[in-house]
């Protein structure tokens, strides 16, 4: 294991000179090297304070531990036992505010950078092509529709498949992903990184209709007590803008 270090590593980044020509995501993700020294200085907790930060409770000093021990695509395993878009997470979640904001190094210095590290360990078992779908349960025989694929119909959908439901999003516009796809720009999220994740919760079993608008092509009354589904999951977004003025 490295030697832990102090400061917090730097993700390396396009220099302005060359980014300013084009929309290639800006940070470059962090190398072998950097993923075991950030790793390093987590103090491994009893009381881990960095999970009540976040939102769906990721193992976080269970996945950088594995990190420690040079165990890259187990650490992605780790934490996609309960987040199912790690690789999107690791990009745009509010780590400062969530998980890091929880790091007891950050009383007296800089957090450890968990979602930088979750982006690596991600990235790492997609480009080495080591990705491994959760085990399933068995089928319980019912059906949920889940209206809307953006983070949350994809979260919820990703949560059910591995509880053995039978799981159908349903997607107003052409693309997947909500404003994963149409709301965030290229630089910040790469499309191929959300229709990685898409494609891993398809492998998994899960269903998805495009150009679907509930409400037109079918209403969540005929969804229920026509088509079978015993619930319906509804995180269609803001998809409209509220304008000034």
């Amino acid at each position: 294991m490295m030697p832990p270090g102090k400061s917090r590593v730097r993700m390396p980044e396009q220099p302005p000179e060359i980014r300013a020509r084009n929309f290639l995501e800006v940070p470059l993700g962090l190398s072998e090297e950097l993923a075991l020294r950030e790793a390093s200085r987590c103090l491994q907790c009893q009381n881990p304070l960095c999970r009540t930060g976040c939102p769906v409770a990721v193992k976080i000093p269970d996945f950088i531990a594995l990190i420690r021990e040079e165990r890259f695509a187990e650490a992605a395993r780790k934490i996609k036992e309960t987040n199912a878009l790690p690789a999107v997470c690791g990009r745009v979640c509010p780590q400062e505010v969530q998980c890091e904001s929880k790091c007891v190094l950050g009383i007296k210095g800089e957090s450890v950078a968990i979602g930088y590290l979750e982006r690596f360990c991600a990235d790492y078992e997609r480009n080495m092509g080591l990705v491994e779908l959760p085990e399933p349960a068995p089928p319980n025989g019912k059906k949920v529709a889940v209206i809307g694929s953006g983070p949350s119909g994809l979260t919820v959908a990703g949560d059910l498949i591995k509880l053995g439901y039978d799981v159908t999003i349903f997607e107003a516009l052409h693309k997947p992903g909500g404003v994963l796809t149409y709301g965030i720009p290229e630089f910040r999220l790469p499309k191929e990184i959300v229709e990685a994740e898409v494609n891993n919760l398809l492998s998994q079993g899960v269903k998805l209709e495009l150009d679907s608008v509930i409400g037109k092509v079918r209403t969540v009354d005929e969804l229920l007590e026509e088509d079978g589904f015993d619930a319906v999951y509804i995180g269609v977004g803001a998809g409209l803008p509220r304008f000034m003025g």
